[in-house]
């Protein structure tokens, strides 16, 4: 794998997603999350400054996360998303699903 190849890095509270997504990237980064979230006490912030990639399996991804933090009583916020990533998720009508994306204008 190369340097940018993603990861899901748990930091105190903050998930940190970094690298770049794609559709053969998205499942092993998605399961990483997941594993990370279901440890999870409380409430988590996703931190998204060094995700490379604006995708559409990135939303899917950020949804199955929330879904699964719902599910486990998480609270789960993310911040730091591109321009690019919320303009994808504004024409996906997805962006007041996500926690964190319907702050922006």
């Amino acid at each position: 794998m190369t340097s940018d190849a993603p990861a899901a890095i748990l930091d105190g509270a903050t998930l940190r997603v970094t690298g770049s997504v794609d559709a053969d990237s998205v499942i092993p980064l998605r399961k990483q999350g997941e594993q990370l979230i279901n440890g999870a006490q409380s409430s988590l912030t996703v931190d998204l400054v060094g995700l490379g990639t604006a995708h559409s399996v990135v939303l899917s991804m950020l949804l199955c996360w929330h879904r699964l933090a719902l599910s486990r009583q998480v609270s789960l916020t993310f911040e730091g998303a591109s321009d690019r990533l919320l303009s994808l998720a504004a024409l996906s009508n997805l962006k007041d699903q996500i926690p964190g994306f319907a702050s922006h204008s």
